[in-house]
């Protein structure tokens, strides 16, 4: 299973290496609050990036963590080891 992932994300790695040789046409792009100057296979590839990276913070903070906490909360609380009860 290893060795699929580790080949996928190589297959991944080639076709943005190769997507980003073919797309080498000059663009800025305008943020309001600033500008960006690359080339549309850069430029492209980074804000897939970006989506990516700000679509997991927002799965997380919105899904993960809460689950996370109500699994903490509903978990039973771990009893005492018999040594250390004083019945």
């Amino acid at each position: 299973m290893r060795l699929i992932k580790a080949l996928f994300a190589l297959l991944f790695v080639a076709f943005g290496v190769l997507f980003g040789a073919l797309n080498r046409q000059a663009v800025r792009i305008e943020l309001g609050f600033m500008g960006i100057d690359g080339t549309v296979g850069t430029v492209l590839l980074l804000a897939v990036l970006a989506g990516a990276l700000l679509a997991g913070a927002v799965l997380a903070a919105g899904v993960i963590w809460p689950l996370r906490l109500q699994l903490k909360r509903s978990a039973p609380a771990p009893e005492a080891p018999a040594a250390e009860r004083h019945d």
